[in-house]
């Protein structure tokens, strides 16, 4: 007789150190598979912000008929801290999201870590940043590694797990039952500066930026090149405003310092960076946004 292996379960109980738009997409995708959510702001005020962000959020997976439970029952289950000491200690997982700063993130985690269970698995949603030199602010390595989540957080479909050379088998097992809990798929890479899918990204992305700047084509052309000639959702320069220019550049100028020239900024990143031209969050990058 054949037994169906049982299907994973999500935590119970999540921690989401950071409310902005990667960290409220965490923390929203976790409650609407079932956890008891607490996201961890700097203030009373940021942390009201983070909780609008997930009602938001709730309420057009709604519309789009994403959610299998009313909006209101799964906002009900997350709650706000303005404290990382406001963390649930008997939290299976907290996940941090906070700005791509090994200082500020290392800070964050290791606060984290006294404020939970020595159980507790404990993950960075960095895009590029080592998790083996955040893991060194911990006095618990094998219960950390990265969790990369992908913008937006509930449409996407991958969840890249990084694992760090101290990470324990069982939480690398666990992490991977509970990107499967999301309805997520998984890919495994190795620590390793930009880990697989912010190298290849961004290593297109900055290519496509140079070709801007030496006048080869539009940024539609650029993009349309890409989506219509090999399939890709989204061009690269779209993408890039979607991402947001000041974080590809934060991410651009750590690769170049680890891998080398091929990641070096070009300057007009740079230039569109420092006018403020961020991409759809301040309605003008690449392309211009209502």
């Amino acid at each position: 007789m054949t037994t169906t292996p049982p299907s994973p379960s999500a935590p119970a109980v999540v921690g989401v150190i950071g409310g902005g738009r990667m960290g409220a997409g965490i923390a929203q995708s976790f409650a609407a598979a079932g956890s008891s959510v607490v996201v961890v702001e700097s203030s009373a005020q940021a942390a009201a912000a983070a909780l609008d962000r997930v009602a938001t959020g709730l309420k057009r997976a709604a519309e789009r008929g994403k959610l299998i439970e009313p909006a209101e029952r799964v906002l009900a289950r997350v709650t706000t801290a303005d404290s990382v000491d406001g963390l649930p200690a008997e939290a299976e997982l907290v996940v941090e999201a906070a700005p791509e700063d090994t200082a500020l993130k290392a800070r964050l985690l290791a606060a984290a870590e006294r404020a939970v269970s020595t159980t507790t698995v404990l993950a960075t949603n960095t895009s590029s940043l080592s998790v083996a030199e955040l893991a060194s602010a911990l006095t618990r390595p094998g219960r950390f590694l990265g969790m990369h989540f992908f913008n937006p957080v509930p449409a996407s479909e991958l969840v890249e797990i990084v694992v760090a050379p101290y990470t324990e088998a069982a939480v690398i097992s666990a992490a991977l039952d509970w990107t499967h809990a999301l309805g997520k798929s998984d890919v495994v890479v190795k620590d390793s500066p930009g880990f697989a899918s912010s190298r290849l990204g961004v290593a297109l992305g900055l290519e496509a930026i140079r070709m801007v700047e030496e006048g080869v084509a539009e940024p539609e052309s650029i993009d349309d090149a890409m989506t219509l000639g090999y399939k890709h959702p989204m061009g690269p320069l779209r993408l890039t405003d979607l991402v947001g220019l000041d974080v590809r550049l934060a991410i651009a100028e750590y690769l170049h310092t680890t891998l080398g020239e091929r990641f070096a900024p070009p300057q007009l990143l740079r230039d569109k960076v420092a006018r403020g031209e961020l991409g759809r969050k301040t309605g003008q990058g690449f392309y211009t946004w209502q």
